[in-house]
């Protein structure tokens, strides 16, 4: 994992990384626009993680920390990457993240179709809630 680097993204790699989901992501969110990303910079500047190895975006999440709860998003990784530690790499930041914020319980949003989703999260500690579901409205066209 050495040559693996884990940063916060900039206002300038809002392209590459909305090109990067749509390679890499599994679905699309409404807020997977420029306006949306930057917005998430905006508000939370270190919210947005990026994996890279040799120069080339591997994978993204987004931790996002609203002062109660811990929200993980996003998590990509580029089909050539897959299985070499990227997803790991990530979350594993991302915890660092919410621990140094004094975030208490990581929550992440997968896909009920998406069974390599699921074997990642797993693999990572994560489970599904089942007395839980999430209710959406969206606020604007």
């Amino acid at each position: 994992m050495d040559d693996l680097r884990i940063r916060a993204a900039a206002p300038a790699d809002l392209d590459t990384v909305l090109a990067f989901w749509k390679e890499a992501a599994e679905g699309t969110s409404i807020s997977d626009d420029r306006d949306g990303v930057a917005r998430l910079l905006d508000r939370d500047p270190e919210s947005l993680l990026l994996a890279e190895r040799d120069g080339e975006l591997a994978g993204t999440v987004i931790a996002g920390f609203d002062g109660w709860r811990c929200h993980l998003y996003r998590l990509a990784v580029h089909p050539g990457h897959r299985r070499r530690g990227v997803a790991t790499a990530l979350l594993a930041a991302a915890e660092e993240r919410f621990a140094a914020l004094g975030g208490r319980r990581g929550d992440a949003m997968v896909l009920n179709e998406n069974g390599l989703a699921h074997h990642a999260w797993s693999a990572a500690g994560y489970a599904p809630q089942p007395q839980w579901s999430r209710w959406v409205k969206p606020l604007r066209p």
